[in-house]
């Protein structure tokens, strides 16, 4: 009985074994799992420099972008965010600040941390939202005001109160509502050379006879008081000189600017099973050179929660073998078309035919939240193929 027990104890002892995998195996899963993990890092990090940033921006759950940004996004790019113009946007870099002072008095700051100090500021505007007047004085005498916008200085030696600057002043009607913007690049340039210069702006508005006005028929919206899509904005256009290595001088949508070669079609938003598509005709077919769907799904890579649009966008690919004759469809630089003819001859030994690469690149659009949950819309060039050739 105890030699039948003892047996049995063993055989359970060496299914339990066998069972288990191999240490090998083991040590092979997890190492392809790292490896794989590591490939994965290195390429996320390498697309975020091609964006460039170093980590991707904390996501502070769902956040509204402002509706100026998001009408400037559609009016400078299509659907899939690529450009329609390169000249439309003044620079490269667009971003939005929300006022942090949040304070009674018409007073504004904003924190500009996130604006790198090589960068060239263009424009700056303040966009404040003009409230109607209260109704009980809706018939005012005064029918236009004066706004005049201020930088407030340092305090110097001979005075403990703070200076201030004119910026920007004109005339308002009394009775208008909406956007006003108004011209303050001088002290972001001022804020940008030295961050204790930075104290913030004053808006002070007068009758035209230069007097006070009453602070309930001219009234903006504040930070404290009234709704995210009102408050004080401060815009900012800058160039961080980043340049795209081709001109833009075509519309990318523009099938007769683009190439002529035949393109392999898409339709809509791509699916997964159709992104991972071999468009050859049969598994080894040399097909010619063309220009194929290459689907960047931002959802996929995980940068779904800060990034506003697009959700992806068509980068394309170029695909295909450039035999010899070259025709014109083809697109062929006079080098290509020299090389072509060499390695048909077989004049020397160890040239290759022209390759199939991108012949126009366009930029894409980004309209995105950084760390500081200011709203950013930038352009990065050379990120979709235009059009294909032989080169």
């Amino acid at each position: 009985m105890k030699m039948l027990t003892l047996a049995l104890s063993l055989a359970a002892l060496v299914c339990t074994i066998l069972a288990r995998p191999s240490l090998n195996y083991l040590e092979n899963h997890f190492t392809g799992e790292d490896e794989s993990n590591e490939v994965r890092s290195a390429a996320i990090k390498r697309l975020l420099e091609v964006f460039g940033m170093e980590d991707p921006p904390a996501i502070h759950g769902h956040k509204q972008a402002p509706q100026y940004m998001l009408d400037l996004y559609n009016t400078v790019a299509d659907v899939d965010g690529v450009t329609k113009d390169p000249y439309l946007l003044e620079g490269n870099t667009v971003r939005s600040f929300f006022d942090r002072l949040r304070s009674e008095q018409v007073e504004f700051r904003f924190n500009l941390s996130t604006v790198a100090t090589t960068e060239k500021i263009l424009t700056a505007e303040l966009h404040l939202f003009k409230l109607r007047p209260q109704a009980m004085l809706a018939f005012n005498r005064h029918h236009f005001c004066q706004v005049s916008v201020y930088q407030l200085l340092p305090t110097t030696k001979n005075s403990s109160a703070h200076g201030r600057k004119l910026l920007s002043s004109r005339l308002i009607p009394v009775h208008s509502t909406g956007w006003e913007v108004f011209t303050i690049t001088q002290a972001v340039r001022s804020w940008m050379a030295d961050e204790g210069n930075n104290l913030g702006l004053s808006v002070v508005v007068q009758t035209l006879g230069g007097g006070q006005m009453d602070t309930k028929l001219i009234r903006f919206a504040s930070g404290r008081h009234h709704h995210q899509s009102k408050q004080p904005m401060l815009v900012l256009f800058t160039d961080d000189g980043r340049r795209s290595a081709t001109v833009e001088n075509a519309d990318p949508n523009d099938t007769a600017a683009t190439s002529s070669l035949p393109e392999a079609p898409l339709s809509g938003p791509p699916s997964r099973s159709a992104r991972s598509l071999d468009y050859s005709e049969e598994e080894g077919a040399s097909t010619s050179c063309q220009r194929m769907p290459l689907y960047v799904d931002f959802e996929e890579i995980g940068w779904s929660g800060w990034i506003v649009s697009p959700r992806g966008y068509n980068a394309y690919h170029c695909k295909g073998s450039c035999p010899f004759p070259l025709g014109q469809n083809m697109r062929p630089t006079n080098h290509a078309t020299v090389q072509s003819i060499i390695n048909a001859l077989k004049l020397i030994k160890g040239i290759e035919t022209p390759c199939c690469v991108p012949d126009k690149l366009f930029s894409i659009n980004l309209l995105y939240f950084d760390d500081d949950e200011n709203v950013v819309l930038k352009q990065y060039s050379d990120m979709v193929a235009g059009s294909c050739g032989c080169h």
